[in-house]
């Protein structure tokens, strides 16, 4: 009678605490990420004549199965599809925690975070690689009007890269450049010529972004060259012509006043034409003919004083080059047209690198704000989150990666001691962390649930109830029977 009354004691503080365990699963089921607790019970052991001797908590283990994903409104909202947790730096005590939960925030230090001030940790973008035709500038500024370029280099195993650029305004501050007979070229046909080249750079880089392991060879313009010296006593009256046909258009000029002021005004036709430049030697009648676009060809089939056809001379033939050349070369000619017409170029590289990201111990925080990084006097940019973790920055239509956020994994994560506040410590039972690469991935705007529930928990806790009842008319019971006893033997 003892021994039972024993064990409905045993009973009753085993249930309580089952109940507290089960009650705390429910009182969390609102909570980003948590995860529930499971009891488990087993038997103690037997006595000689073989009656038991009641109960005992086997375990209380994390149950870290996938929560259901919501979709926030919160653009630092972020979720894990998969195992692995995201990576917290305690900045007070320096102390590493994990978390399932991904309700971060931007703290004032521009720092990603959770509510509580723990930071976010993951690959840090490398300084800025810039490249400017104004040794003072190293970030965008309102003066940098036009946008360029925005896009991305992917090696897949090495590195990811974004690299954008701007210019300022060049179609105001564009005049007609060079001088008669030399490199002229107009206001108009010099800023469509610079649109063309952006265009051609955008091209270029994207090619290069999406195969970025080609050999680096750099691109070549193409030079024609006219020998109309022998010919030139040809043009003597306002009947009498000089032609040369560059991509089936004929460009034509008639004697004007002396033949030194007709080849300059024919050599100034060619050279305001998009795409291309030319200069005359008046003495000599020698006329060379460039384009001004690398890689690009220009079909020149001939050359004509009146009826009398002048054979052309390829010095060099246009080459489009392959990889970070092809796009050094087309980034090269754009510069040197915006200086030209009196503007300037900015271009930024961010690189996060992927060499040694399986080492933990080299992440870091991640910066979320423009200007503490150098990238634009707009402090603020619009954050967006890849599902491999990377986080992009826009600004206006320039995107830059400025991070990577890193998730990992543990060899027994039900070993992980639960410290409060969605966060798991690491014990040496649980094993290091490490890398979790390709088992889960991240979703944007998005938060993962709470796994406990609700329905579940309610009728846990209705027959954990009947166990306390059971367990404590065990002990009533027993007393009852021992009071009896004890009046028989008096």
């Amino acid at each position: 009678m003892v021994s039972s009354m024993w064990n409905g004691v045993m009973g009753i503080q085993v249930h309580d605490r089952a109940l507290n365990v089960v009650a705390n699963n429910s009182t969390n089921t609102n909570v980003y990420g948590y995860k529930p607790d499971e009891v488990s019970f087993t038997d103690l052991l037997y006595s000689a004549d073989g009656t038991g001797k009641g109960v005992q908590l086997s375990s209380v283990k994390k149950v870290f199965n996938q929560g259901q994903i919501q979709p926030t409104d919160n653009p630092y909202d972020v979720a894990i599809e998969g195992s692995g947790y995201f990576v917290l730096n305690d900045i007070k005590s320096n102390e590493l925690f994990y978390t399932r939960a991904g309700n971060f925030q931007m703290g004032n230090d521009g720092l990603l975070q959770t509510p509580d001030g723990m930071k976010v940790l993951g690959l840090q973008s490398d300084a800025p690689i810039v490249t400017s035709t104004d040794a003072n500038v190293v970030e965008f500024n309102n003066d940098y009007t036009k946008f360029v370029a925005s896009d991305f280099v992917n090696s897949n195993t090495d590195f990811f890269q974004s690299v954008n650029a701007r210019a300022t305004d060049y179609t105001s501050t564009a005049t007609d450049i060079g001088e008669s007979g030399n490199g002229y070229k107009s206001k108009s046909t010099l800023t469509l010529e610079i649109d063309k080249m952006i265009l051609d750079y955008r091209e270029k880089l994207s090619n290069y972004g999406s195969n970025s392991t080609v050999d680096s060879i750099p691109s070549t313009t193409q030079i024609t060259q006219f020998n109309f010296g022998s010919s030139m006593n040809l043009l003597n009256d306002e009947n009498d012509y000089i032609e040369v046909t560059i991509d089936n258009t004929a460009h034509r000029e008639y004697f004007d006043t002396d033949i030194e002021t007709t080849l300059k005004n024919f050599s100034d036709r060619i050279s305001d034409t998009v795409g291309l430049t030319a200069s005359v030697d008046t003495t000599t009648g020698v006329l060379n003919i460039e384009t001004t676009i690398p890689g690009k060809s220009a079909k020149i089939t001939q050359g004509i004083i009146n009826n009398r056809e002048v054979f052309s001379a390829t010095l060099q033939e246009a080459t489009l080059g392959t990889g970070l050349g092809m796009v050094e070369s087309s980034k090269a000619a754009l510069m040197s047209a915006l200086q030209s017409a009196g503007a300037e170029f900015l271009e930024i590289k961010n690189n996060i690198s992927y060499t040694n990201q399986e080492d933990l111990t080299t992440l870091g925080t991640i910066q979320l704000k423009l200007e503490n990084m150098t990238l634009s006097e707009n402090t603020f940019g619009t954050i967006s989150i890849e599902e491999n973790g990377l986080v992009f920055l826009e600004d206006g239509d320039n995107k830059f990666v400025v991070g990577k956020i890193q998730t990992v994994a543990f060899r027994a994560e039900q070993e992980l001691q639960p410290t409060g506040s969605n966060l798991f410590a690491m014990t040496e039972e649980s094993g290091e962390p490490y890398f979790a690469k390709d088992i889960n991935k991240v979703v944007y705007n998005s938060l993962e649930l709470s796994n406990a529930n609700l329905t579940d928990g309610l009728a846990t806790i209705l027959g954990l109830q009947r166990a306390f009842e059971a367990n404590a008319k065990s002990i009533t019971t027993s007393d009852e029977l021992l009071k009896t006893a004890i009046a028989l033997r008096k």
